[in-house]
C-alpha cells in the first residue's frame, strides 16, 4: 500500500512564502521542510475558490457523496500512516493519536449523510403564489484551526461546509502543516474532489487574518484562542462575514459528597492528562466537596504517578510532549505563580524541555492562576466547596462556557446541577473530553459565540436561507 504523503511533494508547490522546517516536538527531528503562504497566495486561491464554487453547488448530491465515502474509505486504509504522523509532529500519545483518525472519519460520514437530508420547506402564504425557503451555500468558508487537534478540528468544518455546496480555504496551524493540512488535501485530491474547491494554506498568524479579510471569503470558521478568535471576530466584523467561533476553556469536573472517589479521580485524571491536557476540552480545574477533598487529591495524585512521560513513539507512554517552549513556559509560570500564592504540589510539578510531568495541585483558591486561566498543559488544579450553590458558583466563576461534568451517584441531582451551570456542553458521570460528530459541539463566553459544530446543527452554520416564491402569471399592482 502506497503511502497517503509520499506521493503529495506538489500540493503546496504553488505557494511562495518562505521555506520552514516541520519538526517533531519529542525529538526535535525535522519530519519535512515546506513553504508557507503568502497573502498573495491566499488571495489566488479564494479567488479560484469562489470561481469553482457556484458549479460545485449545482452538483448532484449523490455525486457529492461519492467523493465522502471515498475519503472515508482513504482514511481507514491509511488509518496507521495518519496515526504515526500525529504522534510524530504533534507529540500525541496513543491513548490520543488513533481516536483522532478514527473520529475524523465519523465526521466525514455524517458529512455525507447531510446530503440526503431536506434542505427547505413550503411556506403558507397569503397570496396565490408557491412561497417556500430552501437552504443554499453561504459561498466560500475559510477554516482556520489550531495544532492539538489539527485533523478533526478541520474536517469538522470543511466536510460539511463542503458537502453542503461551499469551497474552502483551509488555514492549518504552520505548527502542524501535515496532519492538520496537507493529510486533507491528499484524501480530498484522491478522492476526486474538483479542482480550486479545497486550498490548503500554512501559515502563521497573518495568513489567517489573510484569510479573515479576503473579500471572496463569505465565512469564517476558526477554532483556536480566544485573544485569536476575538481579533478574527473584529476583522470580520468590518465587512460582515458570518463568523463561528469554537475557542477556549476552562472547564470543571465537579465531584459531589456522594461520587465514589477512585471512580471520580479516573475522570480527572483522564480529563486533565490527555494529550498533555492540549485539548479545549480538558478537565481544567477539579471542584470537589470538602467531605472527600483529601481522599480526591490523594487518588489523583496516585494517578498522575503512574503515567509515563517521554517520547510518545516510544512504548507504554501516557504524556508526550508540550508542544513547543512558549507554551511549555506558560504552563510552569501558572504552576509557580499558583505554587507562590499557597498551592500545594501533590504531584508532578517537574519539567524537562519540553515535557511536563503531570502535576496535581491542591489547596488552589479562586484568586490563583490555576483556577482562573486556562493551563493547556498537564496541571489538575484542586479547589473545595461546600455544598451545591458553592459548586455552582465556582464552576461558573470564569469567562468560559464551553463543557463541565459532574460525578454523583444520583442522576437526578446531577441533571439539576446541570441546568444552573454556563457550559454549552454538560456529562454526568463522565469525562468532559465527550465528542461525537452529531452533536451541537460548542460553548458561550469566551468559549465562543454560539455557533455549533455537529451534524445536527451543520445546515446552519454552512448555509444561509433563500425565500422563492412562484406565481403563474406576473403580479399587478397599484402603479
Amino acid at each position: 500500500m502506497s503511502g497517503l504523503i509520499d506521493a503529495s511533494s506538489t500540493l503546496f508547490a504553488e505557494l511562495h512564502g518562505e521555506h520552514t522546517d516541520d519538526q517533531n516536538p519529542a525529538t526535535g527531528d525535522v519530519l519535512a521542510t515546506f513553504r508557507l503562504a503568502t497573502q498573495e497566495d491566499v488571495a489566488a486561491a479564494a479567488a479560484k475558490a469562489a470561481a469553482a464554487q457556484p458549479a460545485w453547488a449545482a452538483t448532484p448530491p449523490d455525486a457529492r457523496a461519492e467523493i465522502f465515502y471515498k475519503v472515508a474509505e482513504l482514511l481507514e486504509e491509511h488509518t496507521e500512516e495518519l496515526i504515526g504522523w500525529h504522534i510524530r509532529e504533534g507529540g500525541a500519545p496513543m491513548a490520543r493519536a488513533p481516536h483522532e483518525v478514527h473520529a475524523t472519519r465519523g465526521e466525514v460520514l455524517a458529512a455525507s449523510a447531510l446530503l440526503q437530508e431536506p434542505y427547505g420547506q413550503l411556506l403558507p402564504s397569503s397570496y396565490p403564489r408557491l412561497s417556500f425557503a430552501r437552504r443554499i451555500p453561504v459561498g466560500v468558508v475559510g477554516v482556520i484551526v489550531p495544532w492539538n487537534a489539527p485533523l478533526i478540528l478541520a474536517m469538522r468544518a470543511v466536510a460539511p461546509a463542503l458537502a453542503l455546496g461551499n469551497a474552502v480555504v483551509l488555514k492549518p496551524d504552520h505548527q502542524t502543516p501535515v496532519f492538520g493540512g496537507l493529510v486533507l488535501g491528499r484524501l480530498f485530491e484522491e478522492a476526486g474532489l474538483p479542482p480550486g474547491l479545497l486550498a490548503v494554506l500554512p501559515g502563521p498568524g497573518e495568513i489567517g487574518a489573510a484569510v479573515v479579510t479576503d473579500p471572496n471569503v463569505t465565512m469564517v470558521s476558526f477554532t483556536g484562542s480566544t485573544r485569536a478568535g476575538r481579533e478574527v471576530a473584529r476583522a470580520a466584523a468590518e465587512t460582515t462575514k458570518k463568523v463561528s467561533l469554537e475557542l477556549g476553556g476552562n472547564s470543571p469536573l465537579i465531584v459531589l459528597d456522594d461520587a465514589d472517589v477512585e471512580a471520580a479521580a479516573g475522570l480527572g485524571a483522564w480529563g486533565t492528562n490527555l494529550h498533555q491536557g492540549q485539548i479545549c476540552l480538558t478537565t481544567s480545574r477539579h471542584l470537589v466537596h470538602e467531605s472527600i477533598a483529601a481522599d480526591y487529591v490523594a487518588a489523583l495524585a496516585a494517578h498522575a504517578d503512574k503515567l509515563r512521560v517521554g517520547d510518545p513513539s516510544g512504548d507504554d507512554i501516557q504524556v508526550g510532549p508540550i508542544i513547543n517552549a512558549k507554551q511549555a513556559d506558560n504552563v510552569q509560570r501558572i504552576v509557580d505563580e499558583s505554587v507562590a500564592a499557597g498551592a500545594t504540589v501533590r504531584a508532578g510539578g517537574r519539567r524537562e524541555g519540553l515535557f511536563y510531568w503531570p502535576t496535581v495541585l491542591d489547596g488552589v483558591t479562586e484568586s490563583m492562576p490555576a483556577f482562573s486561566e486556562e493551563i493547556f498543559g498537564p496541571v489538575s488544579p484542586v479547589t473545595i466547596f461546600s455544598d451545591d450553590a458553592d459548586a455552582v458558583r465556582l464552576a461558573n466563576a470564569t469567562e468560559y462556557g464551553l463543557v463541565a461534568s459532574i460525578v454523583t451517584k444520583s442522576p437526578n441531582r446531577g441533571l439539576a446541577l446541570a441546568e444552573r451551570l454556563t457550559a454549552g456542553m454538560v456529562h454526568i458521570n463522565d469525562a468532559t473530553l465527550q465528542d461525537e460528530p452529531i452533536v451541537p459541539f460548542g460553548g458561550t463566553g469566551a468559549s465562543g459565540n454560539g455557533g455549533r459544530a455537529g451534524s445536527l446543527t451543520n445546515w446552519e452554520e454552512f448555509t444561509t436561507y433563500q425565500w422563492v416564491t412562484l406565481r403563474d402569471e406576473p403580479a399587478t399592482y397599484p402603479f
